[in-house]
């Protein structure tokens, strides 16, 4: 076996067999979500407290669809815009029973979906201090995820290009900086399109990376899955191999020891 398939993914103390985390928004029903979620090999699935019924949960399509049996659930603060109304969902997924722990996200701007730093910042600090593993999604800012990192983060989560966008990593350069920086895992969250990204997003050297719109919006959610399950694998173990150097000229993959030269 392979060092980074015998490496799993430690976050807060916890490991997980995939690198792999996804979203359950966007799919065209449960049934095609669920056999998606299965395809992927994630353990760990992302639900938007404001988006599903917690009162009621036998009756809301995702939860009564996931099994707390089979998935961890990462409960997120999708569509809040201050770290009061971050703080006040997160309290409610956990009051709900879903988890202590949270994606938590506050926006900035509802044109872009990029993050409110300050206000992200601050909403980490306060759900720490109660007692939340937090897993803020940022921008891929170096002294930003060090803020959060110093705000007791668990792990840090910058994105590889804006939300549902499919543009994949654009600033490969920034990641890995933040890698190099940070001692708490680094998970790329949105952006990611296709195959190819999420493999060349494995071999800047993070930890992880979250998806859901890439999975959901294709057009065979399941296939889609499946190879995002394997790109993942591959980009971490291609990481771990270390790639060769680059050079601006050819080198012979042959030895030319002993070969006379043309005339």
């Amino acid at each position: 076996m392979a060092s980074g398939e015998s490496a799993p993914l430690e976050i807060a103390g916890r490991t997980f067999g995939s690198r792999l985390i996804v979203g359950t928004g966007k799919y065209p029903s449960p049934e095609i979500m669920l056999e998606a979620i299965r395809a992927s090999g994630a353990d760990m699935v992302t639900v938007a407290v404001r988006r599903v019924d917690i009162e009621n949960p036998d009756r809301d399509d995702n939860l009564r669809t996931l099994s707390p049996d089979e998935f961890s659930l990462l409960p997120n603060t999708a569509a809040c815009y201050s770290a009061e109304e971050a703080i006040r969902t997160a309290r409610l997924g956990r009051a709900a029973g879903m988890s202590d722990w949270v994606k938590l996200e506050v926006i900035g701007d509802p044109d872009t979906l990029l993050p409110h730093t300050e206000e992200l910042i601050e909403a980490t600090r306060v759900l720490v201090a109660e007692g939340f593993v937090v897993l803020p999604y940022t921008n891929d800012d170096l002294i930003t995820a060090l803020r959060l990192e110093e705000a007791g983060a668990a792990a840090v989560m910058p994105l590889a290009s804006p939300i549902g966008s499919g543009l994949g990593l654009l600033n490969p350069l920034n990641i890995r900086i933040i890698k190099s920086r940070l001692s708490v895992p680094i998970i790329v969250d949105a952006g990611v399109g296709t195959a190819s990204d999420a493999c060349a997003t494995m071999e800047q050297g993070v930890d992880g990376i979250l998806m859901n719109t890439a999975i959901a919006a294709a057009e065979d959610p399941v296939e889609m899955a499946g190879a995002m399950r394997l790109a993942v694998e591959a980009g971490r173990r291609a990481y771990l191999a270390g790639r060769m150097p680059r050079r601006e000229w050819a080198v012979p993959s042959s030895p030319l020891e002993g070969v006379p030269p043309p005339d």
